[in-house]
């Protein structure tokens, strides 16, 4: 019971530690109800200063990953003679980002409840990163597979990112900031669709 009564301020202060994005000293801090990872009671929000950079750079790389579902498909002709495929098969480039997150979505949001929002961002990261230069070693025609196995990888980094806005903007801002923190943090994901469709045809 003692060692109990010891360890709880012990994790109370690291649950703290990782509730906000760890730059400088915390505005202010304000209660939550929301535990961020671990299994441990919820800890006070300590609003940073930079949270707002935090939020929009999630954003910014939600974007770029937002922008890799259809990238294919807005010139498919193009992609069709490259390659040497059919329209189906273009098609199957963006489908596989609908696939993927059916059977992931379960194991991906346990990850997010257990090992809080450091650890799914920065796998988010590292697959949406390993997506990108993977299709860019594609970039001949007799790897058409290759391509495939990108978006593949690009997918799965997706169903990290689309969970996470609405949880980042609970642990990391105000009450008074969450419906704004959330919706920036959509925002990037939504925006690459009007960039895909109003600019890549064109570059």
């Amino acid at each position: 019971m003692e060692e109990d009564k010891r360890a709880s301020p012990e994790r109370s202060a690291r649950d703290a530690k990782d509730t906000g994005p760890h730059v400088g000293a915390p505005e202010r801090t304000e209660s939550s109800s929301i535990p961020n990872g671990d299994s441990g009671p919820a800890s006070p929000t300590h609003l940073y200063k930079k949270r707002w950079l935090i939020v929009f750079l999630f954003s910014a790389y939600s974007l770029s990953n937002g922008y890799q579902w259809i990238q294919y498909g807005s010139i498919s002709n193009i992609m069709m003679k490259f390659y040497g495929v059919d329209g189906f098969d273009i098609d199957w480039l963006s489908m596989v980002f609908m696939l993927t997150y059916i059977p992931f979505i379960f194991p991906v949001t346990w990850l997010l409840q257990k090992k809080g929002l450091r650890v799914t961002a920065l796998l988010a990261n590292v697959l949406n990163f390993a997506g990108a230069w993977i299709k860019v070693a594609s970039a001949k025609s007799n790897l058409f597979g290759v391509t495939m196995f990108g978006q593949f990888v690009s997918a799965l980094s997706q169903v990290f990112i689309l969970g996470m806005p609405s949880r980042m903007a609970s642990v990391w801002f105000g009450e008074s900031e969450v419906s704004t923190a959330c919706s920036i943090g959509v925002f990037g994901n939504q925006a690459s669709r009007y960039i895909i469709v109003l600019l890549h045809p064109r570059i």
